[in-house]
């Protein structure tokens, strides 16, 4: 039993971030409904599908579907909606309406600008949200252009992770005033959020102003990526000067008569000096030595060898729910853990009678078109 056991969520079918919300949501036991339009129920084949109940075919401008998806909402606690803003409204399924229902419900809306500003009737994608907040400038080696770190920080780490969040917080209030109220999820809001430390760095002068001159953004040379001999590469994280000690031991470089750790004009020569000692032995190599230590160096693994991996084996990292590799719930909770649980393509009579339908309606909304 997960920690959202009888919580129930309507989620009206989106990309991006929506379905994460609801894969969080599902692997911690809440009860799901997903809302597709009519021939567009794939997303439970992908991961971020897993663990719903099942998915309702229904076309949202038909008022028959419209009033089934309302019938639904009625009996739930969560709905989870990704539309630009006011389509929802012009559905006849808005938050007023919702709410005026079934007062209780959080009504959370995933979007990439939010739902007010200049920008919220726009379309745009990951990388144009993080664009904005000024994250996406922070991704850059000195003197290159910026790299998309694919679509985790806009989608999934300021997008999903803080819906859920809402979400939750939400639930949690509702309970003692028993009102609901509506999630402004914005992925141009949560990116920003995520910032927050360097924004903080800035502010007591300890981040520069050009990207790839600081200590965590490739700047620093004992905090990056290297190229190892067969081509592969390393990950060198050894800030504290105890764990730098110890990558100077690993390299053979503690005897050499080297620039201070902590002095910045003296970086180049670090680097040069790392790079060529780097090249001289495989990923592997490299990671034999440094395992059995702290210098906080490891190599860095494909998504095959992640699963693959001792340590992610131990904790079971990767899971095989409906047969494919994905990765497995997080965090881990003690008395009530999180289940990674294959999704169920198609509605029931049976499980829309439990949410309150009649079973005439319920069998209206079954019946194949």
């Amino acid at each position: 039993m997960g920690a959202l056991t009888g919580i129930r969520v309507v989620e009206l079918a989106g990309i991006g971030p929506g379905p994460f919300v609801g894969m969080m949501l599902a692997d911690a036991g809440a009860e799901i409904i997903r809302v597709d339009r009519p021939g567009g129920a794939a997303m439970p084949s992908m991961a971020v599908g897993r663990g719903r109940l099942g998915t309702l075919e229904a076309d949202l401008k038909d008022p028959a579907a419209r009033k089934t998806v309302l019938r639904l909402i009625d009996a739930a606690d969560v709905l989870i909606e990704g539309f630009r803003p006011g389509v929802a409204e012009r559905l006849g399924l808005g938050p007023q309406t919702c709410l005026e229902r079934n007062a209780k419900l959080v009504y959370a809306r995933m979007t990439g600008w939010g739902q007010h500003g200049p920008l919220a009737p726009r379309a745009g994608h990951d990388i144009n949200y993080i664009s904005i907040s000024g994250v996406l400038h922070a991704f850059t080696r000195a003197g290159e252009r910026p790299v998309p770190p694919l679509n985790l920080v806009g989608d999934y780490g300021g997008g999903a992770m803080f819906c859920a969040f809402g979400i939750l917080a939400a639930l949690l209030e509702a309970r003692t005033s028993g009102q609901g109220q509506v999630v402004d999820a914005a992925m141009t809001d949560g990116s920003a959020t995520l910032s927050a430390f360097i924004h903080g760095m800035r502010g007591i002068g300890g981040w520069a102003g050009e990207p790839g001159h600081n200590l965590l953004d490739t700047g620093a040379p004992f905090y990056d990526v290297y190229v190892t001999a067969d081509d592969r590469h390393i990950a060198v994280g050894a800030l504290e000067p105890q764990f730098y000690a110890l990558l100077l031991a690993g390299l053979g470089l503690a005897d050499e008569d080297l620039p201070a750790q902590t002095d910045t004009a003296g970086w180049p020569v670090l680097r040069e000096r790392f790079t060529a000692v780097i090249r001289t032995r495989t990923r592997d190599e490299w990671a034999a030595v440094f395992e059995p230590t702290d210098a906080c160096v490891t190599p860095v693994l494909t998504w095959e060898e992640a699963a693959a991996h001792p340590h992610n084996r131990a904790r079971e990292t990767f899971v095989h729910p409906d047969g494919t590799l994905q990765p497995a719930p997080a965090p881990r909770l003690s008395r009530t853990p999180s289940t990674a649980r294959d999704a169920s393509s198609r509605i029931t009579r049976n499980l829309l009678e439990s949410w309150g339908l009649t079973t005439e309606e319920a069998q209206k909304a079954t019946q194949t078109p």
